[in-house]
């Protein structure tokens, strides 16, 4: 039964997107059901959505689980944790013997609290000793990620605060879908508002400018948009001499890419394309916001870099009042990726390749830092990997449910099914769990303490507001007993998140995501901190760049990028363009939302949207149940007639199980840079089911 904390009230943060709305959980002692009310908060200023509104309902949801389970002739049967925790610690060390530490493998969450990541990243390294440690962030933002790091030198996803956007004279919003992915958000967009989007979605519907390009052209896009900006003469020359280099040779790219000519590859007018440059030059304060539409590419690095380019050439980062932003999707989609959950990544948003942060964190740790591994395997290619020659052979999942989530998802699925060992951490048995060896029931967002790090680098801290379940522990509980288990000594993996939080901070220092100077009581005194901290007595950074960028030289840098399109080809067999997203009622794999009846009802199975034309040529009604296939598997969906819709494009869900994955279709190919799949467009066709 979950009760508050304490009979009354208990603050605390969404559990679901990375804006973190604040919200209070009410109730009684003799109340067994915990309600929620928004709270006023900076991202959310009183309001919550639906997903927000019924976040409690997933607390008492009845599949919850509170006892281990372990699999005996092939089906999950309780267990103590005792004897799951035990089972588990000796299947690791046997693996590790018999196959090298490698053959061991950890997948991490973007919605992990910073304590969760930093303490799964040392155990992976150190309690382990593999280099096999990725999260499904790698799937979220990594291309943003990596583009940042190159055009300013570091990548915090918004490096403003949010109430900069809400005083903005023009937005340009690129590849996102606020208005049903985090609906508190679109109260702060209230300049004149450009929307990239092949759909017409909710927040197009609210735009003054919808520019609708062909899934996976948005790069020559941003092209010709910056052409007009040149050419227009709206290009601030006087900013990029003081506080950029590089323009010159990324212009010879751009230089190619007129308006019309983008209009051809894109389908958008060349007119719209010089009236955006124009709202935006003509802006006193302007942003250009990214999200998953523009990065989920296998040339998504290069997309976000494009616009980048734009918001430079229009002297934005690192202006008051405007600025280039990426919308983090994830709970904690930024302090998930900065404390070493990540195969490349040591805390504080250290290279792992690097000696000095090797050094600096093995120190921390009291390790050799020749006994830290390197740098791992990317998420899809560490999945891609399980079971094969040198691949690992045991897995461990905490906080993702990547038979859902994970591109090309049916391959996925059949490499699960090679390995000797599965381990989840869940709070239900997702599609994932399902699967599993061994599932661990562990306590849910607002059971716990912990910090999480929302879409402006804000960190925040939770603490407990209700009871969690009889028989059901933390992920830190559950990693720090298998450490003991596999030799180390009890004070190195601390359970307590305040006590990890502490080594959190140590380690970070001097880093980029420098948290040294927060503390637990600085925020439960109310400080608003946005890192970097570097001491306790520093106020944070809400605004970054606004004397230089992190780049030794001080300047952000334009990067060369040109347009290439996607990777696979359209053709007779394959004529249209799936792209997928979400939809307001569920969020990511749906393990969560799913479990909510209001929720569920108002979107209980998958569909494909599609232009009516599109679907009569394919012998297709509205209501009609159809398959739609790629070169990878299929997808069951009710067709959704839409006469807003292109007609080269069909739009798919990915918060659906079993048949109605959207992921059965979706193209691997990944992003050199970020290793990014491609999961916005694949070639489909439409068939009657």
């Amino acid at each position: 039964m979950t009760r508050l904390a304490a009979p009354g009230r208990g603050d605390t943060h969404c559990p679901y997107c990375a804006l973190q709305c604040g919200m209070r959980l009410t109730g009684t002692a003799v109340e067994p059901r915990v309600t929620v009310e928004p709270r006023d908060f900076p991202t959310n200023l009183g309001g919550l959505c639906q997903k927000g509104w019924t976040a409690a309902r997933v607390l008492h949801a009845p599949s919850r689980l509170t006892t281990p389970l372990v699999r005996v002739d092939g089906e999950l049967r309780p267990a103590s944790w005792d004897t799951a925790l035990d089972f588990v610690a000796a299947e690791l060390a046997r693996s590790r013997d018999a196959h090298g530490a490698d053959s061991v493998a950890v997948f991490g969450g973007g919605g992990l609290t910073n304590e969760k990541a930093y303490l799964l990243g040392k155990f992976a390294r150190v309690a382990l000793g593999t280099s096999q440690i990725d999260y499904n962030g790698r799937f979220c933002m990594s291309s943003a990620a990596a583009a940042g790091m190159r055009a300013f030198g570091l990548d915090r996803g918004m490096p403003f605060p949010i109430e900069d956007v809400a005083r903005s004279e023009a937005v340009l919003l690129v590849g996102a879908n606020p208005a049903e992915t985090m609906p508190p958000f679109v109260q702060h967009l209230t300049g004149a508002l450009i929307v990239v989007d092949p759909r017409r979605t909710a927040t197009a519907e609210r735009a003054h400018l919808h520019l609708r390009p062909r899934p996976g052209t948005d790069l020559a896009l941003a092209l010709g948009i910056l052409h007009a900006v040149v050419a227009e003469g709206h290009y601030r020359g006087d900013y990029a001499a003081e506080r950029t280099t590089g323009f010159e040779a990324a212009w010879r790219l751009a230089a190619a890419w007129w308006p019309e000519r983008v209009e051809r590859v894109t389908g958008v007018a060349a007119g719209d394309q010089r009236r955006a440059a124009a709202l935006l030059a003509g802006a006193r304060t302007a942003h250009i916001l990214t999200g998953r539409g523009t990065e989920q590419h296998s040339s998504g690095t290069d997309m976000v870099g494009a616009w980048i380019n734009l918001a430079l050439a229009l002297g934005l980062p690192g202006t008051p009042g405007s600025g280039y932003g990426c919308l983090t999707g994830q709970g904690n989609g930024q302090g998930g990726r900065e404390h070493g959950q990540k195969a490349d990544q040591l805390p504080g948003y250290r290279k792992i390749t690097d000696p000095d942060a090797r050094a600096y964190v093995a120190s921390v740790w009291g390790v050799p830092a020749e006994s830290l591994p390197g740098a791992g395997r990317s998420a899809y290619e560490l999945l891609d990997s399980l079971g094969r020659e040198g691949g690992p052979r045991a897995l461990m999942v905490f906080g993702s449910n990547i038979l859902v989530s994970a591109p090309n998802a049916g391959h996925i699925a059949d490499r699960l099914s090679t390995v000797d060992l599965l381990v989840v951490a869940d709070f239900v048995l997702s599609e994932t769990a399902a699967l599993a060896d061994v599932v661990f029931p562990v306590t849910q967002w607002a059971e716990e303490g912990g910090t999480m790090t929302n879409l402006e680098g804000r960190v925040l801290l939770r603490t407990p507001a209700v009871s969690a379940p009889d028989g059901v522990r933390s992920d830190l509980e559950l990693v720090r007993a298998l450490a003991i288990r596999l030799g180390q000594p009890e004070h190195r993996f601390p359970a307590d998140p305040e006590a990890v939080f502490e080594e959190l901070r140590l380690a970070s220092r001097g880093g980029p995501a420098d948290y040294s100077g927060i503390t637990y009581s600085r925020l439960r005194a109310g400080d608003q901190l946005h890192w970097p901290v570097p001491t306790t007595d520093h106020p944070g950074t809400p605004r970054m760049f606004l004397t230089h960028f992190a780049h030794p030289d001080g300047r952000a840098h334009f990067t060369p990028v040109d347009y290439t399109g996607p990777t696979e080809p359209l053709d007779d067999e394959y004529p249209l363009l799936a792209t997928t997203g979400r939809v307001l009622h569920h969020y990511q794999s749906g393990a969560q939302t799913r479990l909510v009846p209001e929720l569920n009802a108002a979107s209980p199975e998958a569909f494909v949207q599609v232009h009516p034309d599109t679907a009569s040529r394919a012998g297709l009604t509205d209501r009609a149940h159809a398959r739609v296939i790629s070169r990878r598997g299929s997808t069951e969906a009710v067709v959704r007639c839409d006469p807003t819709m292109r007609l080269d494009t069909v739009f798919l869900p990915f918060h659906f199980p079993g048949a109605q994955r959207a992921n059965l279709l979706t193209n691997p190919a990944l992003d050199p840079h970020s290793r990014m799949p491609e999961f916005k467009v694949c070639a489909v066709r439409l068939e009657s089911l």
